[in-house]
């Protein structure tokens, strides 16, 4: 009897391990699509401008912080911001949160420069990594899924 159940364990414990990992990229990849379409929609309603630039201005330099303000507050054309939606405010929020990255457990943000070539690796310094002149959101986690594709490319 205890050999059966150690046999048994040795069959189902792997499968319970891979499925944890396999939950999280499946997490990862809805959290990014969901987080790209707020960033679509996010743009069109500021008139072109991404998410990201102070005061909405794309001539000034973007960062994390005013990036998540922008996505998870209620904003006027001009990016300003409002407790509320409101006729003063009829944008967003987009989120209700910035989304926690599950592969890493970050929420953070790092801006990356247009002016540089994409990153071909993780840092896994940030949950996010955004570059809002070509308003790209991409995964900063390393490692893979199941299907060996890394996180950083989905």
């Amino acid at each position: 009897m205890v050999i059966l159940l150690g046999i048994m364990a040795a069959i189902v414990v792997p499968q319970f391990a891979t499925a944890g990992s396999s939950a999280r990229a499946s997490m990862l990849a809805d959290d990014l699509r969901v987080m790209r379409m707020q960033i679509e929609i996010c743009t069109q309603q500021h008139g072109g401008v991404a998410p990201g630039y102070p005061q909405g201005n794309p001539n000034s330099n973007a960062d994390g912080e005013t990036f998540v303000q922008q996505i998870t507050s209620s904003t006027n054309f001009a990016y300003e911001f409002g407790e509320r939606p409101s006729g003063d405010y009829p944008f967003g929020p987009y989120m209700s949160k910035m989304v926690v990255n599950p592969v890493n457990d970050r929420n953070t943000v790092r801006i990356h420069p247009a002016n540089e070539a994409l990153p071909t690796e993780a840092s896994n310094t940030h949950g996010w990594i955004y570059c809002p002149v070509r308003r790209i959101f991409l995964a900063d986690a390393i490692g893979v899924d199941e299907r060996g594709l890394r996180f950083i490319e989905y």
